[in-house]
């Protein structure tokens, strides 16, 4: 299939495949992936022979639906949660950890994001460079600079 023919079949169809894939999906930017996604595969697709045009429209319509469905059955779609649905308090906090936890909000975020991960979450220092993607010795010094500031905000309250 040429380019000219390509733009042609996209300019033909699209609105019908979309709106069709829109009422399955019953989402603006899922429908367009789906949509999307079946013209990639019309445009990689070789070696088929479509009879006719109503043969490429249900072709298409096909593709995107089952595109649709695969965006439902992603892990990411069966797993999200809407923010209102969130608890805002992270799971650790109790009344022991509560006035750490307002003094480590009070470090600036490269300080506060090595003291969670090597404390929190038990990264040692290398896996947290290469999260953070900077030097170990980095992370060591951010250590260190965070553990100074947090004695300071702790003597002072």
């Amino acid at each position: 299939m040429d380019s000219t023919e390509y733009h042609r079949i996209v300019d033909r169809y699209l609105d019908d495949v979309y709106r069709t894939v829109l009422s399955c999906c019953k989402n603006r930017e899922n429908a367009e992936d789906a949509v999307q996604n079946a013209f990639l595969k019309l445009l990689k697709l070789k070696d088929t022979e479509f009879t006719d045009s109503e043969h490429i429209k249900r072709w298409l319509i096909r593709v995107a639906l089952n595109e649709c469905k695969n965006v439902w059955k992603s892990f990411w779609n069966r797993n999200k949660v809407s923010f209102d649905d969130l608890d805002t308090d992270p799971s650790y906090r109790d009344e022991i950890h509560e006035e750490l936890i307002h003094v480590l909000e009070k470090l600036p975020q490269n300080y506060r994001a090595v003291i969670h991960l090597y404390y929190y979450e038990g990264y040692p220092v290398k896996d947290i460079a290469d999260i953070l993607e900077i030097s170990e010795s980095n992370v060591q010094i951010r250590l260190k600079r965070a553990r100074d500031k947090l004695k300071v905000l702790l003597e002072e309250e």
